[in-house]
């Protein structure tokens, strides 16, 4: 007598087989991708708490001078918010402008270097000012010509342009859309071997608030949604379980 196929209906055992061996093999690389990027997630939501926690840490502390920023940068090369007061002039024929926005206004941030007693200099976010008073002409308020101390936060420069849309720097014009460090030192006509290796944002100038940009812009923006990207991969990971399990409850009740 020939040998006959066991079947379970219609169909052949060994078909139904290699059905569902082709739903796992398109099943499981999919899950391990999406549980692998629902992982991924809450690595970053680690590391972006941890940054936060770093960063209130820092602006909640006293002021520093300006020596112990500059040995905390020999150190670590991060010196992002940290507190520093310093004391100097300003050079004002320097200026650069930075594109930005401020509660709702466009304008600029005014970067002046500031010229210590020792020589040194650091290129300072001074404020901000509305559209119309990129030229200094335009401005209510004459330039403050003498000795000034003023207490605000070190930020890092900036490594690489942060993005493609992100329009080209225009330093003949003193406009600049992104923070490069060398470049804007170059059209200020900085020495190198003076200059302070980052940014300082003004919070006051002198103690108070005086005429001038308005100081006090620094804002810690780092959107941080990954815990709800997590749960968005991993909803998915059980959602592909759930309707696999489904689909292999059909094939094998046939």
């Amino acid at each position: 007598m020939a040998d006959q196929v066991r079947t379970d209906g219609d169909k052949p055992i060994p078909s139904r087989r290699r059905s569902v061996a082709v739903l796992l093999a398109f099943v499981l690389p999919a899950l391990a991708l999406l549980l692998l990027l629902g992982n991924w997630q809450l690595n970053r939501l680690a590391w972006k708490e941890g940054l936060l926690s770093t960063i209130e840490t820092r602006m909640n502390r006293s002021p520093e001078i300006l020596d112990q920023v500059v040995a905390e940068w020999d150190e670590s090369g991060d010196v992002d918010y940290l507190p520093v007061r310093a004391t100097g002039v300003f050079r004002h024929s320097a200026e650069q402008h930075f594109l930005a926005t401020h509660e709702g206004q466009s304008g600029w941030y005014v970067y002046t270097p500031l010229v210590l007693d020792d020589g040194r200099i650091i290129i300072v976010n001074r404020g901000f000012v509305g559209y119309d008073m990129k030229d200094p002409a335009r401005r209510s308020w004459q330039p403050l010509t003498e000795q000034v101390s003023l207490t605000g936060f070190a930020r890092n420069p900036l490594s690489r342009k942060p993005g493609r849309l992100v329009p080209d720097n225009e330093p003949a014009n003193r406009t600049w859309y992104w923070k490069d460090f060398s470049a804007m030192a170059r059209a200020m006509g900085l020495d190198d071997e003076n200059l302070m290796p980052f940014f300082v944002d003004v919070a006051t100038t002198n103690g108070n608030v005086v005429a001038g940009p308005v100081g006090g812009v620094t804002r810690v923006s780092l959107p941080n949604n990954h815990l709800q990207y997590a749960v968005t991969w991993f909803g998915l990971a059980a959602a592909l379980i759930v309707v696999t399990g489904v689909l292999l409850w059909r094939m094998l009740k046939r």
